[in-house]
């Protein structure tokens, strides 16, 4: 008999004496581990601490996400956003920062919402050979196909779990297209139950620089950067460093476009006004779509 035979009945016999052993899954099982052999592995187990007071599901327990459910908060946006190249001052994270700041606050107005992770990474252009943003480096790209497939996962996970209204959101142009297109087709496939809706409307920094013009900020002298006053101020409130405040402040660079933000306690108000208006725009068009129980049609694109 082979020394390989041998071992691989020693394995097999193994095996099955461990089976043996297994504790039986309780089907009342969550939180990782089995309910039978921990109280708090168990479906109703009471949460031992207080209500969580952030929304992002990623900052919770599973327990706080089960009773954030309970209580009604049955809406939860998925916010996309990319790795790319933006001129000499800003992250290549830009939009994930706008995001950070931008997802809590529309979920504190909407009032039954949570945030989804972040999609970090989306489509920035062709791998290879490199074209768009992909010819910067540091840029991170999806193939459309992979993106959409995240996307799909990612909202059939949250449907699972009993989320009653799903939202997605991009703060850039590449992720509008695939997030309408997974919208669309989930909507059809599950009769909207639950809704899910791509809410292109939060993409409109044109509206949103239209709005900062009436509290004072004008948008000039064009530098031809992937950047502007709106989008730097949006990051300035998540994280200064993302734009190298500090340092821009020190090097006497702390402008883009004409716009000083080197006053910070006006760069600050400045800044809040732009979260502010941003996640009022999308809240309504949020409720819109629940109203009409899927994404609303393409709004035309301002220049």
């Amino acid at each position: 008999m082979s020394k390989t035979f041998i071992l691989a009945a020693l394995f097999v016999a193994s095996s099955a004496a461990v089976a043996q052993n297994r504790t039986p899954q309780d089907p009342r099982s969550m939180g990782g581990g089995n309910c039978a052999l921990n109280p708090y592995n168990c479906k109703d187990a009471p949460n031992p601490l207080p209500a969580a007071s952030t929304i992002w599901i990623e900052e919770m327990t599973w327990m706080d996400v089960r009773d954030a459910l309970k209580a009604g908060k049955t809406t939860v946006i998925i916010p996309t956003g990319g790795v790319e190249p933006n001129g000499p001052w800003l992250v290549t994270g830009k939009h994930n920062y706008v995001l950070h700041t931008n997802c809590e606050a529309i979920a504190r107005k909407l009032g039954n919402a949570l945030c989804a992770p972040i999609i970090k990474l989306v489509p920035e252009g062709n791998i290879e050979p490199p074209s768009s943003h992909m010819t910067s480096p540091g840029t991170i790209s999806l193939r459309e196909n992979t993106f959409r497939a995240v996307l799909t996962d990612v909202v059939t996970s949250l449907k699972q779990h009993g989320f009653q209204t799903i939202i997605l959101i991009g703060d850039s142009g590449g992720n509008q297209g695939g997030q309408r297109f997974v919208a669309d087709s989930l909507t059809g496939l599950w009769k909207g139950a639950p809704i899910v809706a791509h809410v292109q409307e939060y993409y409109d920094y044109a509206g949103a620089m239209e709005h900062m013009k009436s509290k004072g900020i004008v948008d000039g002298t064009a530098e031809n950067l992937h950047d502007d006053a709106v989008i730097s101020l949006n990051m300035f409130i998540d994280d200064p460093k993302s734009i190298n405040y500090d340092q821009r402040v020190k090097a006497g660079k702390a402008s883009i476009n004409g716009v000083s933000l080197a006053d910070r306690k006006k760069a600050t108000e400045w800044a809040k006004e732009i979260v502010a208006f941003r996640s009022q725009v999308t809240v309504d068009a949020i409720n819109k779509a629940i109203a009409k129980k899927g994404t609303l049609p393409a709004p035309a694109r301002r220049q």
